[in-house]
């Protein structure tokens, strides 16, 4: 089974948000199935699915918190870790990684100075692995937020993050 990292950095969630998710759940909870579309409104409100709005979720829907954990950890649409404003991505799908998709991750955390699946310090990056993008033809490719970065090495990252 793989490891789920929680976020290290202290939840900070404001009162004019949780008010905005209790209101939004009061609707929700209303419709059968409700704990999909109330993780997906929780992350558009905080950006991500920490174990305090987990908690809000399962008490308004009266839900064990164990069903909503293991909703947000099955769909890859949710995360459990802050995101930087710029989400980079390399791609680990087999062609990117035999033409060195994991040197080209490997760069990108010396750069960052972080892990997959972490946000920097100042809130600027976050870094993930993913698998198949469709765009195999680039491998390997990095995205950055909406932008594709296709037959790149790892000498390409540090040239690529001064754009951002």
């Amino acid at each position: 089974m793989a490891k789920i990292k929680l976020t290290k950095a202290a939840f900070n969630g404001t009162a004019a948000q949780e008010a905005e998710l209790r209101a939004a759940l009061a609707e929700i909870k209303k419709k059968k199935g409700a704990i999909m579309p109330a993780l997906q409104k929780a992350q558009e409100i905080y950006g991500y699915l920490p174990v305090e709005v987990q908690v809000i979720i399962a008490e308004e829907l009266n839900a064990p918190a164990e069903e909503v954990f293991g909703v947000a950890t099955f769909y890859s649409q949710f995360t459990l870790n802050p995101r930087g404003r710029y989400n980079a991505s390399v791609c680990l799908g087999t062609a990117c990684y035999v033409k060195g998709a994991g040197e080209v991750l490997d760069a990108l955390k010396i750069q960052l100075g972080i892990e997959t699946d972490e946000c920097s310090a100042d809130g600027k990056f976050s870094l993930n692995a993913t698998r198949c993008i469709g765009c195999c033809g680039l491998a390997p490719v990095m995205t950055i937020n909406d932008n594709v970065y296709g037959k790149i090495g790892a000498d390409d990252v540090e040239k690529i993050l001064r754009n951002y």
